[in-house]
């Protein structure tokens, strides 16, 4: 079992910076590739960015590219987001989610496990 705990989400102005964070607990966590994935309101669950747990492999949507980045500290078994020049269309709940192996995955089905969601909603 895995247990994912998303924080660091919250109110941003349009072009303000935020840094997601998802701490791991559970077994083997190493061997698990890391998504973010954020839904707004009406609208379905989207893949983000993922991360191989190696840190070899990233990949970003195009939407966010340039704007957003996806890390880890093994050392603390977090993986971060950081998203800077936030726009108002970024307002969602994001979660973050673990699928085993070191394949870089856009899709939902793959993903074994899953943490609650933080919010980050633009204030302007």
């Amino acid at each position: 079992q895995v247990q994912l705990v998303e924080s660091g989400g919250g109110l941003v102005q349009a072009g303000g910076s935020l840094r997601l964070s998802c701490a791991a607990s559970g077994r083997a966590f190493s061997r698990y590739t890391v998504g973010w994935f954020r839904q707004a309101p009406g609208k379905e669950r989207e893949f983000v960015a993922a991360i191989t747990w190696s840190g070899a492999g990233r990949f970003n949507v195009d939407s966010v590219k340039g704007r957003f980045s996806i890390s880890r500290d093994s050392s603390k078994n977090t993986v971060y987001l950081q998203m800077n020049n936030l726009k108002p269309e970024d307002t969602a709940v994001y979660y973050c989610a673990a699928a085993l192996g070191e394949r870089l995955s856009e899709w939902i089905s793959e993903y074994d496990y899953w943490g609650q969601g933080t919010q980050v909603t633009d204030s302007s």
